[in-house]
């Protein structure tokens, strides 16, 4: 049973993480984001947004087959350089340590994508771990199928 909907509890809270959904969703390539809300969604075990964001990518004509794979991408060969870079910095940023993002991570990524590009990437993953902490939290339930 979901413990509280803080979207009425703490409507201005909620909307300034609304607010990062919203520049994220602007500013970051819609291919790259749903795959990074999944990745992060399935590290930190929050079914809610696995749900989400896999029924918002195949919606947006993302494959099954590469959705699947996320679980498993070190392995797979369906994704590109910036995807493969974007997934491994989403690790290490959800996966945070005592030690942070390892050097080799963020080096890799900074490679492949300019400096802005990477900034909102970086927001992104933060955005998602925002979103699976609350609905974690929260026990947010998912919709019934539709």
């Amino acid at each position: 049973m979901q413990r509280m909907n803080p979207a009425q509890v703490a409507p201005e809270a909620y909307q300034a993480v609304l607010g990062m959904e919203r520049y994220v969703r602007q500013n970051v390539d819609h291919t790259v984001l749903e795959l990074v809300k999944l990745r992060a969604s399935m590290l930190n075990g929050c079914a809610y947004c696995v749900d989400l964001h896999t029924r918002d990518a195949l919606a947006a004509g993302e494959s099954s087959r590469r959705l699947f794979a996320v679980a498993a991408w070190r392995e797979a060969p369906f994704f590109d350089e910036r995807e493969r870079n974007a997934l491994a910095l989403t690790d290490a940023v959800t996966r945070l340590g005592e030690h942070g993002v390892p050097d080799d991570v963020w080096d890799a990524a900074a490679k492949v994508w300019p400096e802005k590009e990477l900034a909102d990437l970086l927001m992104a993953i933060a955005t998602i771990n925002v979103w699976n902490r609350i609905a974690i939290t929260c026990r947010t339930e998912l919709p019934p199928d539709a």
